[in-house]
C-alpha cells in the first residue's frame, strides 16, 4: 500500500496517483498535511509513505507559520521551516505506530534540503561545483553591503534560507557610480513583503535595504551570481531530476531576466540544442546530477537546479529541491532508466523495483 502526504485534489497528488494506478497498484491513500500538522493523522499499517509539498494551501500555511499568516507573505520562512520540521516529527511518530509502515524519504535530509546554507555546505564538503557563498550570517542590509565589499562580490543572489519557488530571492548587482539593482518577485507594500507573479526591479537603496532588513531575521544565503549560458538570447539553466540516485529527467528553463522559474514568466527551452551545445560535457552533467543525489541517499527523488556556465562549458549546482518533480508531461531522458515516463511514473517504477 502506498500513502502520500499532500493536499487532497492538488495536481501533485493527482499526478502521482495517476502514476500509481498506471502501474497496476491500488489508489494511494492521501494523508492531508492539515491533519498531520494538527496531530490527527493515522497511517495505515504496512504503508509506504511518500511526503509531498505542503505548499499552495492557505490553511496549511497558517498551521506552519502561525495564525494570521498569508500564503503570499514572504517574511516568516523561519517559522514555516520550524512548522515543517514539527510536522515531519509528528508524521514520523505516526509511521512508527503503524505496523510495517515506513517513510520513503529521510526527514533529516528533508530538513537539510529546506535550508540552503546546509545544502550548500553539504555539496561543498563533497567537492561539488557550487557558486561561491558568503558562508556567514547576515543580519542587515548594512552588514550585507560590508561583507560583499570585503569579499569583492558585486553580483550575487540573496536567498531566504528556507524559502522555495524563488520566494524572497533577490538578484542583486552593484553598478558604477553607486548604481544598484535588485531583481525579484517581491512586492514591497505597506503591510510587508508579498510574493508576486510579476518580476520587478528596485533601484534605490532604501527600497533594497527595507527588503533585506525584513528578510534577514529569517536567515539568508548569499552566493555569487554565475553568468549563465543562453538559448535564443535568453538566460538559461536546467532542472534535473534524479530518482533513486539516477538522473531521469532534465528540462531547460529560459528567461529574459535572471529568474528562470516557470511560474514567474520563465519558459521551457529546448533540450536538444542544449545537449548539442554541451557536446561531450553533457555526460558530465549527468554524472554531476548523480553525485548530488548521492549526497542525499535517504531521498528517493531530488530536483537539482544546474547552472550552465557561459557557452555550456561548465556546470554549477544552484539548489537541490526536496519537491522538485512537478514537471507535467516531461518525458524521461531516452538514455536514462525512465525513458517515456514522467517524473511520477519514474518514481513509482523505481519504488516497485526497490521493493522486489
Amino acid at each position: 500500500m502506498i500513502a502520500v502526504v499532500g493536499h487532497p485534489g492538488h495536481r501533485r497528488v493527482e499526478l502521482f496517483a495517476a502514476a500509481v494506478r498506471s502501474s497496476g497498484l491500488p489508489e494511494p491513500t492521501v494523508l492531508p498535511w492539515a491533519e498531520v500538522l494538527r496531530g490527527r493523522v493515522t497511517v495505515p499499517a504496512g504503508a509506504l509513505v511518500r511526503v509531498d509539498s505542503p505548499g499552495e494551501d492557505p490553511a496549511v500555511d497558517a498551521l506552519l507559520r502561525g495564525p494570521g499568516s498569508r500564503p503570499t507573505r514572504v517574511e516568516g520562512s523561519a517559522a514555516w521551516y520550524a512548522g515543517l520540521l514539527g510536522g515531519l516529527a509528528t508524521l514520523t511518530a505516526a509511521v512508527e505506530r503503524a505496523p510495517g509502515a515506513r517513510l520513503l524519504a529521510d526527514p533529516a535530509e528533508t530538513a537539510v534540503l529546506f535550508d540552503k546554507r546546509r545544502t550548500h555546505a553539504r555539496l561543498t564538503a563533497a567537492g561539488l561545483p557550487v557558486p561561491r557563498a558568503l558562508g556567514r550570517p547576515v543580519g542587515s542590509w548594512a552588514e550585507l553591503r560590508t561583507l560583499l565589499a570585503t569579499a569583492g562580490l558585486r553580483r550575487v543572489f540573496v536567498k531566504p534560507a528556507h524559502a522555495s519557488s524563488a520566494s524572497g530571492v533577490l538578484a542583486l548587482e552593484f553598478g558604477p557610480n553607486g548604481r544598484l539593482r535588485a531583481t525579484t518577485s517581491v512586492e514591497l507594500t505597506p503591510t510587508g513583503l508579498h510574493n508576486s507573479l510579476r518580476v520587478r526591479s528596485y533601484t534605490t537603496e532604501p527600497e533594497v535595504a527595507t527588503i533585506v532588513d525584513a528578510l534577514a531575521p529569517d536567515g539568508l544565503h548569499v552566493e555569487q551570481w554565475i553568468p549563465k549560458a543562453s538559448q535564443h538570447g535568453r538566460s538559461a539553466d536546467l532542472r534535473v531530476v534524479a530518482v533513486h540516485g539516477r538522473v531521469t529527467h532534465a528540462v531547460v528553463r529560459t528567461s529574459a531576466g535572471p529568474l528562470t522559474n516557470l511560474h514567474l514568466g520563465g519558459s521551457r527551452g529546448e533540450l536538444a540544442p542544449a545537449r548539442a551545445a554541451a557536446g561531450p560535457r553533457w555526460a558530465e552533467l549527468l554524472e554531476l546530477g548523480e553525485r548530488v543525489a548521492a549526497c542525499f541517499p535517504g531521498s528517493p527523488m531530488v530536483g537539482i537546479d544546474v547552472l550552465p556556465g557561459a557557452g555550456w562549458r561548465r556546470w554549477y549546482v544552484g539548489e537541490v529541491n526536496a519537491f522538485g518533480d512537478l514537471l507535467p508531461n516531461l518525458p524521461g531522458l531516452p538514455e536514462g532508466p525512465a525513458a517515456g515516463l514522467d517524473t511520477y511514473g519514474a518514481q513509482v517504477r523505481a519504488l516497485l523495483g526497490a521493493e522486489r
